[in-house]
């Protein structure tokens, strides 16, 4: 080395400091390629600068909520965090989370669709990449021979029509249940997926205006309406209360499918014949669930603005995109759909992405979310199964608001 190399290292200790290491868990998924391209993501960002290095740690899903909020106790969370998005508001009133308004250059947030913003008491909290939808899965040549209309963004079918089509399907004798709403499942799926529809009807979960009361909106006419319609498909034996699995439609033994786009696992011969439908309206439009996984950064973070350069690098157009062609997801910018093959203008999926902008509703973003999903799971279910609506649709009320009540209101509506 020379006098003047050694002189000018000397002078710049920067040059010879290692990565300062950010921690990001995230949870496992079913869906390898999303991880995949996490993974690569990561590689990216740490290849291209030499500040910073994000080290990726994988926590079971089933335990990935429980076990945040058991580091968070011990003081022990890492420095970035995938969080599902309606869990944000929870996670912020804890005091897990920072805002990232401030801390995340405010054009990039800015330029993502509304869903891929998770927020609590007027400040951003996470941000994610990507969005999914939910939508109405049949094939052109079932529905023809049946002659019921296929559905559009612009024309979804009305509640009428909607139940026209299943009981003309099931009078044919070629399906036992003519629709798949996945009700066997439990956790989340309720709330995501069936919450949407309750809002189309003209009910909600609680009042958005507060956040404080679920009387009136989870248990008043418009949600009673939702509960009996919701009931009648199972009794009228238009669904299945608990199927065995969810390969119905796609083996042909069901006609429609309430549930995510799957190219992959729908034979060859389809692909001219599959017809993606957005969800009836109920009433007071079509409504699906929105809000997927997120990134946020921790209130333990010390380093905040390495994390912010990590987060600003993941939601650029290229890695969005990226995200999309790797894994399917939905696009969560116009920026970033415009760069893949099927989410931009004109290409083969952009039905979802103009769908998800346009008819996404985010869960209750507020901190008593878990509380609010877990009851009205168990109220669908009751209801499914044949319980008294009004009955089930009370006591949901009663114990959301008894909740809010012992936890102070969670600081909303003040």
């Amino acid at each position: 080395m020379t006098t003047l190399s050694i002189a000018l290292t000397l002078a710049s200790p920067l040059a010879l400091a290692a990565p300062q290491s950010l921690e990001l868990w995230r949870h496992e998924t079913g869906n390898i390629a999303e991880i995949e391209v996490s993974r690569a993501a990561v590689e990216r960002f740490n290849r291209s600068q030499d500040r910073w290095r994000v080290e990726m740690s994988m926590i079971p899903e089933g335990a990935y909520t429980e076990t945040v909020t058991s580091a968070a106790v011990a003081g022990d969370l890492p420095c970035l965090l995938y969080i599902d998005q309606p869990v944000a508001p929870n996670f912020a009133w804890a005091g897990f989370l920072q805002p990232l308004d401030g801390l995340v250059d405010q054009a990039v947030l800015d330029g993502l669709i509304a869903t891929a913003r998770g927020t609590y008491d007027g400040r951003i909290y996470s941000a994610g990449q990507y969005e999914v939808a939910l939508s109405l899965l049949s094939r052109r040549s079932v529905l023809e021979e049946h002659g019921i209309r296929i559905a559009t963004l612009d024309a979804p079918w009305s509640t009428g029509e909607f139940v026209e089509a299943l009981e003309t399907l099931k009078a044919s004798g070629d399906f036992l249940y003519p629709l798949d709403l996945q009700a066997g499942w439990s956790g989340e799926w309720y709330s995501y997926a069936f919450g949407p529809w309750l809002i189309g009807f003209g009910g909600d979960q609680i009042d958005r205006d507060t956040y404080l009361e679920a009387e009136g909106v989870l248990n008043g006419e418009a949600a009673l309406a939702w509960g009996e319609l919701f009931q009648a498909l199972f009794a009228d034996g238009l669904v299945d209360r608990n199927p065995s699995d969810n390969r119905g439609f796609v083996q042909g033994r069901v006609a429609i499918n309430y549930g995510f786009l799957e190219p992959s696992a729908y034979p060859v011969e389809w692909e001219d014949d599959l017809v993606v439908m957005p969800v009836p309206d109920f009433g007071h439009g079509s409504v699906i669930g929105g809000g997927s996984w997120h990134t946020g950064i921790t209130a333990a973070c010390t380093t905040p603005e390495g994390a912010a350069e990590f987060l600003e690098f993941l939601l650029q157009p290229e890695e969005i995109a990226a995200m999309s062609e790797g894994a399917g997801m939905i696009p969560a910018s116009e920026a970033g759909a415009a760069l893949t093959e099927h989410y931009r203008e004109g290409g083969q999926w952009r039905f979802f992405y103009d769908y998800s902008e346009a008819h996404a509703q985010l869960r209750p973003e507020t901190p008593a979310y878990p509380i609010i999903s877990s009851v009205f799971a168990r109220a669908g279910r009751d209801i499914r199964d044949g319980g008294d609506v009004q009955a089930a649709l009370d006591e949901a009320v009663d114990a959301i608001e008894r909740n809010i009540a012992d936890n102070r209101g969670y600081g909303m509506g003040n």
